[in-house]
This record gives C-alpha cells, structure tokens and sequence, in this order.
C-alpha cells in the first residue's frame, strides 16, 4: 500500500517517512535509503521535523510534544504507554514488560511490532532476554541496526 508522507527525510540510522491524518501524527516509517526526500509539507511536518532534530540533539532529557492519532486495541496502547515510561538509555526485556503488564512476553513483543510511531513510542528499548531482538518484526541485520543505533545514541550499551 502506498503512503502518501507528509515529509520523508534523512536521520543518521536511514530515511523515514512521517503520515499524518486530519493534523495529527498518524505514523512514522522506516524507508528504503534510496527514497527520494521530501520537504515539510505542513506545519504538523515541520514540527515532527523539529523534534526529531531536538531528539538527535539531546536524547537523554528530550520529550516529544505531538498531537497523535489514537490507535491500536487497548492491549496495544496499555504496552505502548508502557514503553513511553523507559527512560532513555535503559532498556527492559519483553519478560521484564510483560511482567510489569501482567501478560506475556510474545503479546508484548507483537505489541511493539505494530507500534505505528517508533522512535516516539519508544519500542526500541525493549530487548530480548539473550541480546538486542527484534524490531519492526524483523530480526535480521535490516530494522535491528536501527535498533542497535538508537540505544546506543541514548546512551544503552548493546
């Protein structure tokens, strides 16, 4: 399915894509590298554009502050809420969540595989109990040097 991006631009990990629905921030997509770019479309792009930066800049104390679309069952959100409360530089394992949630580690971990804002929903910081994981649902080398990348930018030793 093609998406339409309100912006697509360059971060130091790859190129990602930002959609929006009626001024609200819908997703954010991990693009092939060789995805042409795209300025800021709308004020919305200009300030996920903006905070990205500022993330980049200063990991460590920096909060997003950006109207997003609800979505996803409760199960989804109660995880994805979750997430937002592990401080960068940190990590859990799924087990660690999953014991935090009263569920189990697998439901936590398709939780973070359909979460559509990662790096906002911060997924990245869950790990797996023996190494780094998935992420996006991939545990190969494509979506896992993301991974890799983020932690150690926030300060994760991985």
């Amino acid at each position: 399915m093609h998406k339409k991006y309100s912006v697509i631009m360059k971060m130091p990990f790859g190129v990602v894509g930002i959609c929006e629905d009626d001024n609200v921030l819908a997703g954010i997509a991990f693009l092939p590298e060789k995805t042409p770019l795209k300025p800021p479309a709308t004020q919305l792009a200009a300030r996920v554009v903006s905070q990205l930066k500022d993330y980049l800049a200063n990991p460590q104390t920096f909060r997003f502050d950006l109207p997003v679309k609800e979505q996803g069952t409760v199960f989804q959100q109660r995880v994805w809420r979750a997430l937002e409360q592990i401080p960068a530089g940190t990590a859990l394992t799924y087990g660690e969540l999953a014991k935090i949630l009263n569920t189990g580690a697998r439901a936590v971990g398709n939780a973070c595989r359909k979460n559509p804002l990662p790096l906002l929903v911060p997924c990245h910081r869950v790990v797996a109990s023996t190494g780094l994981g998935g992420f996006a649902g991939d545990n190969h080398a494509g979506w896992t040097n993301i991974k890799r990348w983020l932690l150690r930018h926030e300060g994760y030793d991985c």
